[in-house]
Protein backbone atom coordinates (compact mmCIF):
# COMPACT_ATOMS: atom_id res chain seq x y z
CA UNK A 1 0.00 0.00 0.00
CA UNK A 2 2.54 2.64 1.37
CA UNK A 3 5.72 2.98 -1.22
CA UNK A 4 8.13 3.54 1.71
CA UNK A 5 8.57 3.31 4.89
CA UNK A 6 8.97 7.09 5.55
CA UNK A 7 5.10 7.13 4.36
CA UNK A 8 4.06 4.12 6.32
CA UNK A 9 5.51 6.05 9.29
CA UNK A 10 3.91 9.18 8.83
CA UNK A 11 0.47 8.17 7.38
CA UNK A 12 -1.38 5.31 9.48
CA UNK A 13 -3.18 2.49 7.52
CA UNK A 14 -6.94 3.66 6.58
CA UNK A 15 -9.82 1.87 5.19
CA UNK A 16 -11.30 2.43 1.43
CA UNK A 17 -13.20 5.85 2.64
CA UNK A 18 -9.92 6.97 4.29
CA UNK A 19 -11.12 6.08 7.97
CA UNK A 20 -8.04 5.18 10.45
CA UNK A 21 -8.09 1.17 10.73
CA UNK A 22 -6.92 1.95 14.26
CA UNK A 23 -8.31 5.26 15.77
CA UNK A 24 -5.29 4.95 18.38
CA UNK A 25 -2.73 5.88 15.61
CA UNK A 26 -4.46 9.33 15.76
CA UNK A 27 -2.02 12.21 16.39
CA UNK A 28 -2.54 16.10 15.15
CA UNK A 29 -0.04 15.38 12.66
CA UNK A 30 -1.73 12.71 11.18
CA UNK A 31 -4.90 14.44 11.14
CA UNK A 32 -2.53 16.82 9.38
CA UNK A 33 -1.68 14.38 7.06
CA UNK A 34 -5.43 13.29 6.13
CA UNK A 35 -6.46 16.31 6.14
CA UNK A 36 -4.06 17.14 3.40
CA UNK A 37 -5.27 14.21 1.60
CA UNK A 38 -8.46 15.67 1.44
CA UNK A 39 -7.79 19.26 0.63
CA UNK A 40 -8.65 21.13 3.46
CA UNK A 41 -5.73 23.49 4.89
CA UNK A 42 -6.06 22.77 8.78
CA UNK A 43 -6.82 26.95 10.93
CA UNK A 44 -7.54 27.19 14.42
CA UNK A 45 -11.25 26.88 13.28
CA UNK A 46 -10.99 23.49 11.88
CA UNK A 47 -9.08 22.28 14.87
CA UNK A 48 -12.05 23.56 17.42
CA UNK A 49 -14.85 21.96 15.09
CA UNK A 50 -12.45 18.61 15.70
CA UNK A 51 -12.37 19.16 18.94
CA UNK A 52 -15.85 19.40 19.81
CA UNK A 53 -16.36 16.09 17.92
CA UNK A 54 -13.47 13.90 19.05
CA UNK A 55 -14.94 15.16 22.76
CA UNK A 56 -18.10 13.58 21.74
CA UNK A 57 -16.54 10.68 20.33
CA UNK A 58 -14.69 10.00 23.24
CA UNK A 59 -17.90 10.30 25.70
CA UNK A 60 -20.56 8.69 23.23
CA UNK A 61 -18.44 6.28 21.09
CA UNK A 62 -20.85 7.83 18.54
CA UNK A 63 -19.40 9.76 15.17
CA UNK A 64 -21.67 12.39 14.81
CA UNK A 65 -23.74 12.93 11.69
CA UNK A 66 -25.02 16.23 10.34
CA UNK A 67 -27.41 17.47 12.08
CA UNK A 68 -26.17 16.82 15.42
CA UNK A 69 -22.89 18.05 14.32
CA UNK A 70 -24.39 21.53 13.78
CA UNK A 71 -26.03 21.15 17.16
CA UNK A 72 -22.81 21.03 18.97
CA UNK A 73 -20.47 23.15 16.75
CA UNK A 74 -23.03 25.84 16.79
CA UNK A 75 -22.82 25.49 21.20
CA UNK A 76 -19.54 24.72 21.65
CA UNK A 77 -18.11 26.91 18.77
CA UNK A 78 -20.47 29.63 17.98
CA UNK A 79 -22.80 30.13 15.93
CA UNK A 80 -20.33 31.78 13.11
CA UNK A 81 -19.06 28.32 12.74
CA UNK A 82 -22.16 26.43 13.89
CA UNK A 83 -24.42 26.32 10.52
CA UNK A 84 -24.09 23.64 7.88
CA UNK A 85 -23.06 26.54 4.87
CA UNK A 86 -19.66 27.59 7.20
CA UNK A 87 -19.33 23.56 7.89
CA UNK A 88 -19.15 23.08 4.42
CA UNK A 89 -17.10 25.86 3.45
CA UNK A 90 -14.55 24.45 5.97
CA UNK A 91 -14.80 20.44 5.57
CA UNK A 92 -16.05 20.32 1.95
CA UNK A 93 -17.90 16.98 0.01
CA UNK A 94 -19.95 15.98 3.10
CA UNK A 95 -18.94 17.88 6.23
CA UNK A 96 -19.71 15.09 8.88
CA UNK A 97 -17.56 12.41 6.97
CA UNK A 98 -14.62 14.63 6.03
CA UNK A 99 -14.27 15.76 9.87
CA UNK A 100 -15.15 12.01 11.28
CA UNK A 101 -11.85 10.75 8.70
CA UNK A 102 -9.91 13.73 9.86
CA UNK A 103 -10.68 13.36 13.31
CA UNK A 104 -9.54 10.05 12.92
CA UNK A 105 -12.94 8.68 14.11
CA UNK A 106 -15.55 6.01 12.29
CA UNK A 107 -17.28 7.13 9.28
CA UNK A 108 -20.73 8.43 11.23
CA UNK A 109 -23.83 5.85 10.81
CA UNK A 110 -26.27 8.25 9.64
CA UNK A 111 -24.06 9.45 6.78
CA UNK A 112 -24.09 8.28 2.91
Amino acid sequence: MFTSGFLAMNKPAVDRDGHLRDLNQWTPEVASRLAADAGVNLSDEHWAVINVVRDFYQRTQVSPAMRPLVKMVRKQVGVETGNSVRLHELFPESPARVIARIAGLPRPKNCL
